[in-house]
């Protein structure tokens, strides 16, 4: 993958722009924060459903669930 670099001199108003390849480590985090944030999407997708799932069995709407919490 491209990564592109932006750099901006302040002093001089100068912006230089670098397009390199990532490094193997930048690769591995990368693909470590895709699996972590689809397993993240996968468990609230699954809290959702449960939470549909017990409404349901109680017979009432969200809002009505939120306001017997408040």
């Amino acid at each position: 993958m491209k990564i592109l670099e932006k750099q901006f001199n302040v002093t001089t108003g100068e912006e230089t722009i670098t397009e390199r390849d990532e490094t193997a480590a930048e690769t591995k985090a990368r693909l470590e924060r895709a699996k972590e944030r689809a397993a993240e999407q996968a468990n609230a997708e699954a809290n959702a459903t449960q939470k549909a799932a017990l409404l349901a069995r109680l017979g009432i709407t969200a809002d009505e669930a939120t306001l017997l919490l408040s």
